[in-house]
């Protein structure tokens, strides 16, 4: 089983009522939450962790998983809060007013971690749960704590708007790369943290660090997989 383990969010997005008013109408996502997903209607066994809201936008999450087959066992349920997120769109470029203080997700702690079976062999973490705490120290102290015995896959998908203290973010990010398994990296991921350049270079920095697998992904062009012994595009 493949455990994600982060955000799970709201996105309202801009839609016309019958009326002809302008309006918002909810979606389940979340760059973790999206992967879970995508794993569930795979077929393949996965289970999610995050924290949930008991609150009607929380149940559309809770919903949305088990729809996909995606266990949410795992999730720490409070009354706080879901977080949400409002999508403006202008010329097709989108704009995001994002409300996430004191919500369910966000203050999970290191006392919310759930305890994980045998059966449970890799987990995945990555994207906006990692900037604010609690959360994101409560996803690094669960990725030390089950290194050893499961596969860890860590995809930074960095988000510059929403990181209020850039060296704080880039040491969290070095310490979890140093104990993953696979990391995944955009050319954007790798511009922000200030590294530019060959991408096989770039790669044997990166699997110097500590994973065993390194994957750029370049849009259009597909991606690249390193490891010490072997380059696959």
């Amino acid at each position: 089983m493949i455990l994600c383990c982060g955000e799970a969010l709201i996105d309202m997005l801009p839609r016309q009522s019958t009326l002809g008013e302008n309006a918002y109408a909810p979606y389940a996502g979340g760059a973790i939450f999206n992967t879970a997903i995508a794993l569930g209607r795979l077929g393949i066994p996965t289970a999610f962790f995050t924290g949930l809201s008991d609150d009607m936008l929380g149940d559309v999450l809770r919903e949305t998983l088990k729809a996909s087959g995606v266990d949410d066992s795992p999730c720490a349920i409070s009354s706080r809060p879901t977080t949400v997120a409002f999508v403006k769109l202008v010329n097709g470029s989108a704009t995001y007013a994002f409300y996430d203080e004191n919500t369910a997700g966000r203050m999970i702690t290191v006392d919310d971690l759930p305890a994980l079976g045998d059966d449970v062999e890799a987990l995945h973490f990555g994207a906006i749960s990692l900037i604010p705490d609690p959360c994101g120290g409560t996803y690094e102290a669960l990725l030390a704590r089950e290194q050893a015995k499961s596969v860890i896959s860590l995809d930074p998908n960095i988000r510059p708007g929403f990181i209020k203290n850039k060296q704080a973010h880039h040491d969290r990010i070095m310490r979890m790369a140093a104990k993953s398994d696979i990391i995944k990296f955009s050319d954007e991921d790798l511009e922000w943290f200030g590294v530019n350049g060959d991408h096989d270079a770039l790669a044997a920095r990166w699997l110097d660090i500590g994973p065993k697998l390194v994957i750029i992904t370049k849009g259009a062009e597909g991606a690249v997989g390193y490891t010490k012994a072997h380059r696959v595009e």
